[in-house]
């Protein structure tokens, strides 16, 4: 889905995105801030929200909240290993099955 680079640059897009629109001391965003927070249309936000693919709160079933910290953690799932974790899984399979034989 993205690669670390793209995930990189997302977060420093992030960061200066925070700097420019003075979300970087916030804990709790509210809808539009997350929308930005995230560099998501607010109709595809809505959509995550309601089919509850993205943590948030939503007190007296109103408006919606976000923590910054539960955002981030959600940006950063889904790890995809890169060609040497993968070299490294491998070779250490092959050591610990040779074993055996």
């Amino acid at each position: 889905m993205f690669d670390i680079n793209d995930i990189k640059s997302r977060l420093e897009r992030i960061e200066k995105l925070l700097v420019e629109n003075g979300l970087k001391d916030k804990e709790i965003l509210n809808f539009e801030e997350a929308s930005r927070y995230l560099g998501l249309s607010k109709s595809y936000l809505y959509k995550l929200t309601s089919s509850k693919k993205v943590p948030h709160y939503s007190p007296n079933n109103k408006k919606l909240y976000f923590k910054k910290e539960e955002l981030d953690q959600w940006l950063l799932r889904n790890k995809k290993d890169v060609v040497e974790d993968i070299d490294k899984q491998a070779s250490n399979y092959l050591i610990n099955n040779l074993k055996k034989f």
